[in-house]
């Protein structure tokens, strides 16, 4: 089902689209930013807060204006059935703002997602865009990308700006919304080199310089929304574990960067590696990715169990909070996926790890 706000702002034209972005992300002036930094831990309006909820990466999805990626949400939906004040991680990519029929720029989709989670004050984390290219062009990006590439001309599918403009145009469109918790500027992040177009792991090879140059595009990428919205969460969407850029010191090298407030980890290996990257940062850690696949090959309940010990590991070990992968709003309970859908006992577990249920 379409939400309300994507369903009227479908039926304008891209002229009239920035009727359907709610008034504060509209405003010339960015808000005060509501998450805030202590030491190692955050706060949302003054009160430690631990947040946990879902990717929900497909969110800016609308099939009439968009290519969209992902199943159609319907976002009132969504975002009510919530507890109070939890974390979404969601796709802000430049590809969900490019209209199908006319190659344009119709930003309503996006807007659409920001207005939901105002009206239910619910808290966003928007990524900017994504190492694979998923749902964007479908081109890795390698260290060529980084060095140089993200200011230039996007040769991609939905070519028409750099990424360094997007980053302009989305955090200055956006950046007055309330329900921005942080700005990541991409997500998994690695610094490769391919042998051949299709990037495949076995062709990569890495440089012995590799953390340097994702740790100087992130001092870079992470000026530069500062600039735009300062006081506001940066924060990159690494993987955690030996990828390209993070390896041996990398992670650390990175998370020292002062482009960026908040390090990520994200678990399909059972935390193997979250207990020496917690050691190597002061910064906030937050586990932006917990896959842990259910439907034919474990019982729904039993993943809830599993991913609400799992929370509390990380509690006791120091995360800042923890976001399972990833809502869907058609999960295929005959598949073995890692999909959450609507009314799945994880919702009860998200409230239960900040006391809300």
């Amino acid at each position: 089902m379409v939400s309300v706000a994507a369903g009227l702002c479908a039926t304008l034209t891209l002229a009239t689209t920035a009727a359907c972005a709610s008034p504060a992300a509209l405003e010339e002036t960015g808000s005060a930013p509501r998450v805030t930094l202590d030491g190692g831990a955050l706060r949302l309006d003054g009160t430690p807060w631990w947040p946990t909820g879902f990717d929900a990466y497909q969110l800016a999805t609308n099939w009439s204006i968009n290519a969209g990626c992902g199943a159609q949400t319907d976002l009132d939906a969504y975002f009510s059935s919530l507890p109070p004040r939890s974390l979404t991680r969601f796709d802000a990519f430049r590809s969900f703002a490019v209209d199908k029929h006319t190659g344009g720029l119709d930003y309503s989709p996006i807007d659409a997602v920001f207005a939901a989670a105002e009206r239910h004050d619910q808290l966003l984390i928007p990524v900017l865009t994504a190492q694979d290219g998923a749902c964007e062009d479908g081109r890795y990006k390698q260290r060529s990308w980084y060095t140089d590439q993200w200011r230039g001309a996007d040769t991609g599918a939905d070519s028409g700006e750099s990424f360094s403009r997007w980053v302009e145009t989305a955090v200055g469109r956006w950046s007055s919304s309330p329900s921005i918790a942080a700005w990541e500027l991409i997500g998994e992040p690695e610094t490769a080199v391919c042998a051949e177009d299709s990037c495949a792991l076995e062709s990569r090879t890495c440089p012995a310089d590799s953390a340097d140059v994702l740790r100087t595009w992130v001092d870079e990428a992470g000026a530069l929304v500062r600039r735009l919205d300062p006081g506001r969460l940066v924060t990159v969407g690494l993987l955690g574990g030996d990828q390209c850029g993070t390896a041996g010191d990398g992670y650390a090298k990175v998370a020292e960067s002062r482009g960026i407030d908040m390090v990520q980890y994200h678990d399909y290996d059972d935390a193997r590696f979250l207990p020496g990257r917690l050691a190597e940062v002061e910064k906030p850690l937050l586990v932006a990715e917990l896959g842990i696949r259910a439907g034919s090959c474990l019982d729904v309940a039993e993943r809830a169990r599993r991913i609400d010990a799992r929370f509390d590991d990380y509690r006791r070990l120091g995360a800042a909070g923890a976001l399972v992968w990833n809502y869907v709003p058609d999960p295929r309970p005959q598949e073995c996926t890692y999909d959450v859908g609507p009314g799945d006992p994880i919702f009860d577990v998200i409230g239960k790890a900040r006391g809300e249920a």
